[in-house]
This record gives C-alpha cells, sequence and structure tokens, in this order.
C-alpha cells in the first residue's frame, strides 16, 4: 500500500529536488505541491495524504500556523517539517504545533526516508544533528518561562509573518482586506503581550521563533 505524500516549499527547485528524492522511495507516491501554507492546507483537505512533508519558512503562510489549523481537524495525519535552522527554538516551536518530525534540508536521502518511515509509524524523529540533551534543557527551560508565541491568536502571528517579511501597514491591510487602524491596533497587542519595543525586535523574535527567516 502506497503512503501518500503532500509536498509543500515556496521554493520550486527545491520542492523539485525533494519530490524526486521521495519519489525514488519504494511505497511512496507524491499527491501534490504547495507552495505556501495556505495552498497546504488547501490541498490536504482535497488529497487526504498520509504524511505532509512541510517546510517551516513559508510566504503567506508558514508551515508552523499551517499544522497548527491542519492539527485539530486532521489528527491521523503526520507532518514531518523542514528546516534550515536547528536552533531548539525552532525545534520545540514545530513540535509544539504539532509535528511529528523535524529534519534539516541539507540532510542526506537516507536520513529522509528513516525520518519518512518512523513519522508513518507513529514515532517521533528529529534529525541526527539535534542535540536531545540541549533540546531537553530547553524545554525544562519553556516549561517555567513560558513560550509567548503560543498564546498569540492565529491572526496576531500571522500579521507578526508578515510585518517581519517587510510589508509595512497599508500593504498588510490590503492583504488581510483590513483597515491600516486594525493592523496598527494588532502590532501595538504584539508589542505589549510580547513585551517588545520597535519593529526591529519583532523581526528579530519572528525569526528566532521560526515564524520567518532573515533570507524571506
Amino acid at each position: 500500500m502506497l503512503t501518500r505524500i503532500l509536498l509543500a516549499d515556496d521554493h520550486a527547485l527545491v520542492r523539485s529536488g525533494i519530490r524526486s528524492l521521495l519519489t525514488a522511495m519504494p511505497g511512496i507516491e507524491v499527491v501534490g505541491e504547495a507552495d505556501d501554507g495556505n495552498a497546504a492546507i488547501e490541498m490536504t483537505e482535497k488529497y487526504k495524504p498520509d504524511v505532509v512533508v512541510m517546510d517551516i519558512a513559508m510566504k503567506g503562510m508558514n508551515g508552523l500556523e499551517a499544522v497548527r489549523r491542519l492539527r485539530a481537524d486532521h489528527p491521523t495525519i503526520k507532518f514531518l517539517m523542514l528546516s534550515m535552522y536547528g536552533s531548539e527554538e525552532y525545534v520545540m516551536q514545530a513540535l509544539n504545533a504539532g509535528a511529528n518530525g523535524y529534519l534539516f534540508k541539507d540532510s542526506a536521502a537516507y536520513e529522509l526516508e528513516k525520518a519518512l518511515i518512523e513519522v508513518i509509524h507513529g514515532r517521533q524523529y528529529l534529525d541526527s544533528h539535534i542535540s536531545k540533551e540541549a533540546l531537553d534543557l530547553y524545554m525544562k527551560k519553556v516549561a517555567q518561562d513560558g513560550t509567548p508565541v503560543e498564546v498569540l491568536t492565529p491572526r496576531q502571528r500571522e500579521i507578526l509573518q508578515l510585518i517581519a517579511e517587510g510589508n509595512n501597514t497599508k500593504e498588510i491591510a490590503y492583504r488581510l482586506n483590513v483597515s491600516a487602524k486594525t493592523i496598527e491596533t494588532h502590532r501595538a497587542q504584539l508589542m505589549e503581550r510580547l513585551e517588545i519595543r520597535d519593529v526591529p525586535g519583532l523581526v528579530r523574535y519572528a525569526i528566532r521563533t521560526g515564524l520567518t527567516t532573515s533570507d524571506k
């Protein structure tokens, strides 16, 4: 029986390369490709894949937010996150969002196959280069101090991502079909909740927590 895979990444060349690796694996069928989180949600609803292989940092809607929204309605689907970044905070954000596995984009093909086998069988998989000890220490710290990004609403996380990607107030308002004043209110609430005083601080926070990356 074939395992149905949906692939989500906003770089066409990267998607093509990963798709080639996936289709060369026995028992794997790639049923669709998405270039952002919104498309990943739509295609998941349409194709009902067994596994979604999802890039974390995508424009439009990032992979973390897409997994958060899909997890509640699709508890049996497995999510394998791809990223260029391996900080403990990135990994924890992915796991907290509902991911079953976390893999670096520059991993070898055999590790991608290994990761898929693990998540398909309901087991968690973390890239072999991720320090379990460092992750455990980070989890203990989070348990004590909390993770502010988890208490943001989906709309606040969406606006934070758009701010970090360089969009101004008018551009965000147009994109979300709301008034500029509404965006300004959300931005003020973000700064208050995250205890950040300026936009550059919001950008740094969004990068650190995996909502976007410095190369977007």
